[in-house]
């Protein structure tokens, strides 16, 4: 009896596996479409099809590209984990003026752009702008050899534009560590004998040290996939040389070659960040959260404290916009034209059907996922959201490689055949565009409709299915209704990553296409920031909505 129903159960796997594996298969295919620029860029880098410059490149500048680029990538680190994890500690265990503020406003800098607040404060801080031209008229000096002021483009100034829009990544994720740390910890550090400061240094942050590591890594991999702020800076990092070589020197395969160095910076940091999401699972509470009573500061501490978190609000995001909205509205005239209109549809509609199919595939993928829960299947969705690490520059090389080889193949068949010349069907269009932003913003649809769908119950499903209803059907009837706040979030971050994403829009954008970002990047270039700046506005503004969604997330975690 028991071998007869182990032979049924067995025979009813292989009927459910085969009804389901189109959603293996359909999962793969874009897991190996996410794969492809990848393995593009590896093999022409292994294969130049141009004058292969890697010996040059290694004799010359890629020594300098490199450690310009790991002393970027340090500085930044360093900065936004102080900052991060500073301001995460006072918001969750301290009270404070202004903190209910502080614990959602800290992440308001994820809005700004890292190019458009290098913009703003080179603007602000330059030799003509309005901090020197102040500091000349009340100390009477006449030249630059009179002060000093440090040089706002410099390594030092992109490091410090890039901290003070990424260290939200190592906020937001400490202090959900914080939070969910068990108050009994530091209730018997304190009795004890630790201090608040040891108890911190020795209980609190060994056990966050997980998650602030994930956030890290995040900082880390958005900072190596900058171009705007080292390209105004003039810094030459790993991206800007990947740029100048395939624009500047008309060496594709030489861009490869680079890209290939960048590729091994992010293997790194994801490994980094693999390791530590383990270590993570190791140190979760299982236990119910108790909520403890905050330390309330007086006095100088609680001055200071406000302050602190005050420092990079204003630094980050008050200042910036304070700035772009004052030329916004004294350049408006300039600025309002059908022009600036263009690049806004632009922009919109360009960013509004990536999310669309990023929210189709994503669905498709997590569900997927849900109905067949194979490693097979699980590797494929992983591989799928591999593009999210991937720098802008580096996708762009690996984008264009087989696009630009399918244009070609086509067209030398079509001229073979018929004698027709079909040009570029591809490459130089909004189809490699778009497959770009799919590739790298894919990974947020994914994550975000996962997580929705694991909250719907296996029991809904299994009582669809009881009335006769196929997967689909229950995909299109139950789950999509019960996770559409998951949708709206998912496609919302997605849109504005869209607006936002600079480098691959500036690469493979059709020959006189232009997005609000690159318009940015173009005026700001030509030190036109002022006429400018309604569009940096509009960018922001957009920024500005998912991070209302995560901070009210974020706040909805704990009220006291």
């Amino acid at each position: 009896m028991a071998q007869t129903l182990g032979l049924k159960a067995y025979f009813r796997l292989g009927i459910q596996a085969k009804m389901h594996i189109h959603w293996g298969v359909s999962a793969w295919v874009i897991a190996l479409l996410v794969l492809l620029p990848i393995l593009a860029v590896f093999g022409l880098a292994l294969w130049p099809q141009d004058e292969n410059i890697w010996p040059h490149l290694w004799e010359t500048v890629l020594g300098h590209y490199i450690s310009t680029t790991l002393m970027l990538m340090l500085g930044v680190g360093l900065l936004s984990a102080c900052i991060g994890v500073s301001t995460a500690w006072l918001t969750s265990l301290y009270e404070f003026p202004g903190r209910r503020i502080f614990e959602w406003a800290l992440l308001l800098p994820f809005a700004m752009p890292a190019y458009v607040i290098a913009y703003v404060y080179t603007d602000l801080l330059e030799y003509a702008g309005s901090v020197q031209t102040y500091l000349r008229t009340v100390f009477a000096w006449q030249s630059p050899h009179d002060y000093w002021f440090p040089p706002i483009r410099s390594l030092g100034g992109a490091i410090a534009m890039l901290t003070l829009v990424l260290y939200p990544y190592v906020f937001m994720l400490a202090r959900a560590a914080f939070l969910e740390q068990s108050p009994s910890l530091r209730d018997a550090s304190r009795l004890l004998g630790c201090s608040a400061w040891g108890s911190f240094w020795r209980i609190s942050l060994p056990i966050a040290r997980p998650a602030i590591a994930v956030g890290l890594a995040l900082v880390l991999m958005e900072t190596l996939n900058d171009f705007g702020t080292v390209d105004y800076f003039a810094v030459r990092t790993l991206t800007a040389g990947l740029y100048d070589v395939w624009l500047n020197m008309g060496n594709l395969s030489g861009a490869a070659q680079i890209a290939v160095v960048m590729l091994v910076f992010v293997l790194t940091l994801m490994g980094l960040e693999n390791f530590a999401r383990r270590k993570q699972k190791m140190f979760s509470r299982q236990d119910g959260f108790r909520a403890s009573a905050r330390i309330p500061l007086q006095g100088s501490k609680a001055m200071w404290a406000s302050l602190l978190c005050t420092l990079p609000l204003t630094l980050g995001f008050l200042i910036p916009f304070a700035l772009l909205a004052r030329h916004a509205w004294v350049y408006f005239d300039v600025s309002w034209t059908p022009t600036f209109f263009s690049h806004a549809w632009n922009s919109f509609y360009l960013s509004s059907l990536a999310a669309i199919l990023a929210l189709v595939l994503g669905v498709l993928l997590a569900y997927g996922k849900r109905l067949v829960p194979h490693p097979a299947l699980q590797v494929g969705v992983r591989c799928a959201g591999l593009g999210y690490a991937m720098p802008g520059a580096v996708l762009a090389v690996g984008v264009m490689i087989p696009f630009s080889r399918f244009d070609h193949a086509l067209d030398a068949w079509m001229q073979a055949s018929f004698g027709i010349s079909t040009g570029l069907v591809l490459s130089g269009t909004l189809v490699t565009l778009i497959f770009a932003y799919l590739v790298r913003f894919l990974a947020v649809a994914i994550g975000s409709l996962d997580s929705s769908l694991a909250k719907v119950t296996p029991s809904m499903d299994m009582a669809a299915r009881s009335l006769g209803c196929q997967p689909k059907e229950v995909l299109w009837r139950v789950h999509l209704p019960l996770i559409r706040p998951g949708l709206l979030t998912a496609g919302l971050v997605v849109f504005v990553d869209c607006m936002k994403e600079l480098p691959a829009t500036l690469i493979l954008r059709p020959f006189g296409f232009d997005t609000l970002a690159t318009h940015v990047y173009q005026y700001a270039s030509d030190e036109l920031l002022e006429e400018s700046a309604l569009a940096a506005l509009v960018i922001v503004l957009v920024g500005i909505l998912p991070v209302i969604l995560i901070s009210r997330a974020i706040v909805g975690q704990r009220r006291t």
